[in-house]
């Protein structure tokens, strides 16, 4: 027993050792790839040296005797702190992550094929101007140098990832940066969703189901079934393969997911201080680094700083001596789907304008990880890419014997858009600037700039010519072989749109964006905060801009609450009846505040989610399932009746004919069961930030046990949806409430005192979760606070915490 007792303990103590010896391992070379920002490198490429000055925060100023040189080091600086995020973001928009993932990945990869990201962006190339192709170069040598550097010191492989998912790191190319931004393009637009949804509605219930997604002022839409007469629609499957929200996110951004942003400016003679303000915050998917990276670049005209996207060398919301920007998705319906009808007996070929034709196509092959090699086929019409059936939900509205085909604005292989962005950043005032935007493609965006004269707005991008006899508008999929359905070219999105789109500079000085058209809650809101004051300042705009009220909670409570304030005789506590009476009570003085410390915004929320399942559930059956957005002006329509929309809130499974103060009341209670099952019985102690919380979900490693509490970063959060400082729901799953999306950067400009301007992102600078650096700004944007950007080249050297130097190779 005693010699058993020994070897136990020996063998004990081997272990431990073990996994100490093996932790430190792991320590060592994962810490190894962390960046020294005080460092001198040789670099070859560069002709002269240059500065990297980093200030407390991690913000690179870099100073360097050319444009290329300057562009060359913001290449180093993006791959010192985010290689890992860069290469998975060129694998996305290439469809090559199942090589590192596995087959989890190959949907997307098989997406990213068909879209043709980066061909189209290698075939792009050729269109930039001079000074783009230059500054690609510059970066990409910058980012393949300190590559170089990696493997010449064997410093960890440039991130801890890289020996979790090991693959060879390739030369980092110009198309790559071109990728990277029609990855973004793509992740864009919402359109294809939206055609797919109105399809499948139409499909459910004909008569009333558009009803739920159409805005007001929208034009009916036809009977989706009589597009296709004689054809068979297949009944909608649930999709057991669809990947969760995270699982769609594995390369930060999600092709047709839809970006929003806000976007506001005011003229000299409306601001305090007697000169223009501009702020912006781009809003997305919330992921672990962001995909947001705050930089300042020093160029031969002048300082810019603001915001880029690691993988892309351009301030794409910020300011430099003389002009400020931002930049909001317009929102403009870019895309269309095209039912194809294929030849009987004949696969190969499908039904075209002047008859059957044949399919272009290519093979290709995807390589997977710890699998085998899946080839696939991609085909074209004359319409576009055929996409399918899996993507999108396109199963459900695509006949049998048919196939989908998408045209979309990003499918060119003439895009200048990098061009227009870079110009952007380097011009001078609006009028030069507005000149410089002619040249984007995709995506359409609604760019805000003010300068020391005055503000301005000016709609950049292309949009597609659709005949005014197309079956659908471009609002649901439309027969592919129909001319009408046909598009007629491009043409820049101003031309076609004209001012349908709100928010041109008026008399009053006062500009707005929020990329949601002119009925838009968010933009209501903003137009009202904006307007209200006659002087604004920075402060006044950092409000707005950190606004938590929502104005969906102020039009529907009234419209659902109106026959349930303050009814019945007062219950006993502890019941049910008592738990709504207390709601009701909280709700009736609440003025739409979502703040993360009040019960109210979970009451609301629950209960919204709740009204709207019950219904639609009934009358869309399996699709309710996939509708897990909030839509204020279907609830809006069916409390007030408009067009019969009342219809709605009779359950038809029953025999009673339930009106809508029935199903308000029913919701309201279900709402409250299901908060009480998670926080308890008293509503006044529930809190919206046990509920809305952000996971900011490293796409990589977010998902590992043991490493998903050191990478992911979870902060409770106000706001919602619909509010300005965004906090946009999951909608679905076990926690619906989870706050998703957001304000991944925020920048507010002041150009009196240009110094004075602020910006934050919603992580920290450097991708690599054990620097220190991979959080600190966290905190910071979780309570509103920001971070000074300044272009004053002493005060940047003065507060720097790490200065690297490059410079030319000695002979």
């Amino acid at each position: 027993m005693l010699t058993l007792f020994r070897w136990l303990l020996r063998l004990t103590v081997g272990l431990i050792l073990v996994m100490v010896i093996a932790t430190v391992l792991v320590w060592y070379f994962a810490t190894r790839s962390l960046p020294d920002y005080n460092a001198n490198y040789q670099m070859a490429g560069l002709s002269g040296p240059v500065e990297i000055v980093r200030s407390t925060e991690n913000v690179p100023h870099i100073f360097g005797a050319s444009d290329a040189d300057v562009f060359f080091a913001l290449g180093v600086a993006h791959a010192q702190d985010r290689l890992f995020q860069m290469t998975v973001l060129r694998r996305a928009a290439q469809g090559r992550l199942a090589e590192i993932y596995g087959a989890s990945a190959f949907r997307g990869d098989d997406l990213a094929r068909r879209l043709g990201l980066y061909r189209h962006a290698r075939e792009s190339l050729a269109a930039q101007d001079d000074y783009t192709k230059a500054a690609l170069e510059a970066y990409s040598a910058g980012v393949n140098e300190w590559i170089a550097q990696i493997n010449r010191d064997a410093a960890g492989r440039g991130a801890p990832e890289f020996f979790l998912f090991p693959d060879e790191i390739a030369a980092w190319k110009p198309a790559d940066s071109l990728a990277v931004l029609k990855l973004v393009a793509a992740t864009s637009s919402s359109a294809i969703r939206t055609e797919v949804l109105n399809a499948r509605l139409s499909i459910a219930r004909s008569d009333i189901g558009p009803q739920l997604a159409a805005l007001p002022g929208d034009a009916p839409l036809p009977d989706y079934a009589s597009l296709f007469p004689g054809a068979r629609l297949m009944p909608p499957a649930p999709d057991a393969d669809a990947p969760s929200w995270d699982e769609a996110l594995a390369g930060y951004l999600d092709p047709g997911l839809g970006l929003s942003a806000t976007a506001f400016a005011a003229a000299p003679d409306r601001t305090a201080a007697q000169g223009s303000i501009l702020a912006n915050s781009p809003e997305g998917p919330l992921t672990a680094p962001s995909l947001w990276y705050l930089a300042r670049l020093e160029l031969q005209q002048g300082g810019v700083i603001g915001g880029t996207i690691p993988g892309i060398p351009a301030v794409l919301s910020g300011r430099n001596t003389g002009l400020a920007w931002g930049v909001t998705p317009a929102g403009i319906d870019d895309a269309d789907l095209f039912i194809e009808e294929l030849q009987p007996g004949d696969i190969t070929r499908h039904r075209g304008v002047d008859g059957w034709t044949d399919f272009t196509s290519r093979r290709e092959v995807i390589r997977i990880r710890d699998g085998e090699d899946q080839p696939i086929t991609l085909r074209w019409t004359a319409n576009g890419a055929v996409l399918p059936g899996v993507d999108f939900d396109l199963a459900d509205v695509t006949p049998r014997g048919h196939v989908a085909a998408l045209a979309w604005t990003g499918a060119s292989d003439d895009d200048a858009t990098m061009s227009g962005l870079i110009g952007l950043m380097r011009a001078p005032d609006r009028s030069t600037a507005a000149t410089a935007l002619a040249q984007v493609t995709t995506p359409a965006l609604q760019v805000t700039m003010a300068d020391r004269d005055g503000v301005g707005q000016q709609l950049a991008g292309r949009a597609p010519r659709r005949d005014t006899a197309h079956p659908t508008g471009g609002r649901m999929p439309a027969p592919g072989w129909e001319p009408a359905s046909s598009w007629q070219g491009l043409a820049p999105a101003a031309e076609i749109l004209g001012s349908a789109l709100p928010g041109q500079a008026g008399a009053d000085g006062i500009v707005l964006a929020t990329g949601e058209g002119a009925v838009g809650p968010r933009l209501a809101r903003l137009t009202r905060l904006a307007e209200d004051r006659e002087v604004q300042s920075r402060d006044s705009f950092i409000a707005i801009q950190l606004d938590v009220v929502s104005p969906a909670a102020r039009s529907l409570l009234p419209l659902v609450g109106a026959d349930l304030w303050f009814t019945g005789e007062p219950a006993a506590t502890g019941t049910p009846e008592r738990q709504r009476q207390d709601a009701l009570n909280l709700l009736a003085e609440w003025d739409g505040e979502m703040n993360e410390h009040l019960p109210e915004p979970a009451i609301y929320s629950a209960w919204m989610l709740a009204l709207q399942d019950r219904l639609i559930r009934d009358e869309l059956g399996p699709l309710s399932e996939d509708i897990t957005a909030l839509y204020p002006s279907f609830i809006e329509a069916v409390f007030r009746n408009r067009n019969g929309a009342a219809a709605w809130c009779d359950v038809a499974q029953s025999a009673p004919v339930e009106d809508c103060a029935t199903i308000a009341r029913q919701s309201l209670d279900a709402a409250i069961l299901d908060l009480t099952d998670r926080y308890g019985p008293d509503v006044t102690t529930w809190r919206w930030g046990d509920v809305h919380v952000a996971t900011q979900f490293h796409p990589s490693l977010g998902h590992l046990p043991g490493l998903s509490w050191v990478v992911n970063l979870s902060q409770s959060t106000s706001g919602d949806g619909f509010t300005l400082a965004q906090g946009g729901l999951l909608g679905s799953g076990a926690n619906p409430f989870r706050n998703v999306t957001g304000a991944g950067y925020r920048g507010v400009y002041d150009l009196a005192d240009p110094d004075s301007s602020v910006f934050i992102i919603s992580t920290g600078q450097s991708g690599h979760p054990l620097s220190r650096h991979y959080d600190d700004l966290a905190e910071l944007w979780r309570r509103g606070e920001y971070i000074g950007m300044s272009l004053d080249p002493e005060l940047a050297r003065a507060a720097a915490t790490g200065i690297t130097r490059l410079t030319p190779p000695t002979e």
